[in-house]
């Protein structure tokens, strides 16, 4: 085996884990530290605590990568079994790290506490295997040569205790490779499907081959498509190939391109926006909150974002954005389009803008589920208006088949989106489960 760090493999360990009753975020950390520095991963294992099961994984992933990161398991308890299950690969026998028992003692001691023998456990090592200091925390870390040749570091579960840890004793101990990289960018889309995009990126010279270099691949996740592309190889060709890669995907996706890196889409508009020294108001009812709880997670957004109007129920529509009464009852012999339609939306998204004086307002009204529906309007329609000076207000419909958590999500960024096309190139890109407005596909 190569005496590089060239791949890696990502070990999360506990039952709570496997359960889904803890979300996993440390082998997302890792895997992204790891790339930083020039290390693949390429595969990331969830194990229940069991003995057998955590060695036999050991063994297995060490025939196939340089490098295995365990976290979890290194606790007191006796559902705690990472070091065991170490010493099984490693063979021999366990002992006590004197270093390591004193320093979990002074641990206990500076907080006005004795430790409990049930914590001497942690102090405990295969023989083969080092400790790993912990300043953080009880449960020292582990390192250890297994017989492939393949290193492994534990390490504990606790994020506050793993991310210092890998950075003082794991990062710097990362053998690469003179002269060879894994470099990574992204880019992220709006307004395309999956589909579409590797429809487009597969005609233009197969762009997404397996064995292409740098590797191109796609990831769908809520309304949003990203672009993923991997360079591996000589370190001075990275920057000259992912550029012409970037080049040619913004070519070929256009404005469905919002951002790269870890840019979101609404701190995209936002930049947009401040570029034109323009600002954006809300007025919300399906979403409860959420497309203004998108805008104001990007720092600095008040400069842009004037602010918001949850109104939720019909009067709060008439009362606080001038909503007129007669859309949401009967008006002598035709019935009003009702809370949920585009007259409502267009008169949200004015009313906002003219209460806040902002250069545009969105607006959002739906069914979210799971009741709610009407003849004609199923759960999942919504309505989103966009209003600003110089055109007629838009409303776009939207048939989205889902559950309330994930019509809501999606209905926040349509609202994003249709902002984006507007400032961009007031295209009149048809988005993602978007309908006519009659209903009809």
């Amino acid at each position: 085996m190569s005496t590089y760090h060239r791949t890696a493999a990502i070990v999360s360990q506990g039952d709570e884990i496997v359960l889904g009753q803890t979300l996993d975020t440390n082998s997302r950390w890792l895997s992204g530290r790891l790339m930083d520095a020039g290390v693949l991963p390429v595969e990331h294992v969830s194990l229940p605590d069991d003995r057998g099961a955590i060695a036999a994984t050991l063994t297995r992933l060490s025939e196939r990568v340089n490098l295995i990161i365990c976290s979890g398991g290194l606790g007191p308890t006796a559902d705690d079994l990472t070091r065991f299950a170490l010493l099984d690969v490693l063979g021999g026998e366990m002992v006590e790290d004197e270093a390591s028992l004193a320093a979990i003692r002074a641990y206990f001691e500076s907080r006005g506490r004795v430790m409990g023998e049930l914590n001497r456990v942690q102090a405990q090592r295969p023989r083969a295997a080092e400790m790993i200091a912990n300043p953080h925390g009880t449960a020292p870390g582990l390192f250890a040569r297994l017989p492939s040749g393949c290193e492994v570091f534990c390490l504990p579960g606790p994020p506050r205790e793993m991310m210092p840890m890998f950075e003082s004793h794991v990062r710097p101990r990362l053998r690469l490779e003179p002269g060879r990289t894994v470099v990574t960018r992204s880019l992220h889309t709006i307004g395309l499907g999956e589909s579409e995009i590797a429809a487009r990126l597969t005609r233009a010279g197969d762009m997404m081959a397996r064995t292409r270099n740098p590797s191109i691949g796609t990831t769908a996740s809520q309304s949003i498509v990203s672009v993923r592309m991997r360079y591996e190889g000589a370190s001075a060709g990275a920057a000259a190939a992912l550029d012409a890669d970037e080049r040619a995907v913004r070519d070929l996706l256009g404005s469905a391109v919002f951002a790269d890196g870890d840019q979101t889409l609404a701190a995209a508009c936002l930049a947009r926006l401040r570029e034109r020294k323009q600002t954006l108001s809300v007025a919300e009812s399906c979403t409860g909150g959420l497309l203004g709880s998108l805008i104001t997670d990007v720092a600095g957004s008040s400069d842009v974002f004037v602010g918001g109007w949850l109104t939720y129920s019909n009067e709060a529509k008439r009362r606080d954005l001038g909503v007129p009464a007669a859309l949401f009852s009967e008006s002598g012999a035709a019935a009003a389009p009702g809370a949920v339609s585009a007259e409502v939306a267009a008169a949200m998204a004015e009313g906002a803008r003219r209460v806040s004086g902002s250069s545009f307002a969105l607006s959002i009204t739906g069914i979210a589920g799971p009741g709610g529906a009407v003849p004609g309007k199923p759960v999942g329609t919504v309505f989103i208006g966009l209003a600003g000076d110089g055109f007629a207000t838009k409303i776009r419909r939207f048939a989205m088949s889902s559950d309330r958590s994930a019509v809501r999500d999606w209905a926040a960024r349509a609202a994003l989106a249709m902002l984006w096309f507007h400032v961009v190139d007031d295209t009149t890109t048809r988005l993602l489960r978007e309908v006519r407005l009659d209903g009809s596909a």
